[in-house]
């Protein structure tokens, strides 16, 4: 039986449309991949405190969570544990993104989004970023 990882994250949306992603830093599983900013939500926490805990820890801003719209979810079952992952659209934070643990940051748009390696539970949300950037245009 794997066990549940609930990890809450990010859809950060610039103006011009552009979706920030993030590299996982060496020395991490996964070392190397693009996905959504985010990270694991601890007992106790609510999916979007957890979110606004992570996305200061990570790039040292601060997002409320009346900010943060439900955007799509991932359920994915690696070999060790299941992830659930609720993504959460966000297009207004305060501070300037900065990578906080030496990981890389990207801010791509939906026709660049498939050329970065991800892990399996991301693909599926790069689909739904590219859609949802196509109605947003229309």
């Amino acid at each position: 039986m794997r066990t549940l990882m609930v990890v809450s994250a990010a859809a950060l949306v610039r103006s011009d449309g552009r979706l920030l992603l993030a590299q996982r830093p060496e020395g991490k599983t996964m070392a190397g991949l693009w996905e959504f900013p985010g990270g694991k939500v601890e007992a106790g926490e609510s999916p979007q405190g957890a979110l606004s805990r992570e996305l200061m820890e990570e790039l040292g801003v601060n997002v409320a969570e009346a900010d943060m719209s439900p955007f799509a979810f991932a359920s994915h079952a690696y070999e060790r544990f299941h992830l659930l992952m609720p993504v959460f659209l966000i297009r207004s934070w305060e501070g300037e993104i900065v990578a906080q643990e030496g990981q890389q940051l990207a801010w791509v748009s939906a026709g660049e989004i498939k050329s970065y390696p991800a892990p399996a539970a991301d693909l599926p949300l790069f689909e739904h970023f590219i859609d949802w950037s196509k109605a947003a245009r229309a």
